[in-house]
């Protein structure tokens, strides 16, 4: 089994809320179920640039963080939808403040990222 060299440091508000929305996919996630697109197989349409495997896992992490529950439903075929637990709800204005910050900002850093050259070591002047 692999074990981390460095031990994860949760001692900090910010890197506890990192290690839970940290990565490229969980708050779109979040947004979806959200937005009321709960089953997997709804979540995997609407995310469709992802692969499915991607977006099981960040769902099984979640889901593991106590963010989001499985609802099962005893139907034929199963019906799978996720939910937010209390924890999970306590969240979303987080993510809200971050959407906004990234709308109020987004040209500002897409000026930045155009204006990178790769290879060097700093943006140039503006």
């Amino acid at each position: 089994m692999y074990e981390k060299k460095i031990p994860e440091l949760l001692d900090c508000g910010l890197a506890v809320v990192l290690k839970v929305i940290g990565g490229k996919w969980k708050a779109w996630i979040m947004d979806c179920i959200k937005r009321g697109v709960a089953r997997p197989s709804a979540i995997h349409r609407e995310m469709h640039e992802v692969a499915p495997r991607i977006i099981n896992m960040h769902l099984k992490e979640l889901e593991e963080y106590g963010i989001l529950y499985k609802e099962i439903y005893a139907e034929s075929p199963a019906r799978v939808e996720y939910r937010f637990t209390e924890v999970g709800e306590s969240l979303l204005p987080v993510l809200e403040t971050m959407e906004a910050w990234g709308n109020t900002n987004k040209e500002y850093i897409q000026r930045r990222i155009d204006v990178y050259q790769p290879g060097s070591c700093r943006f140039l002047p503006q």
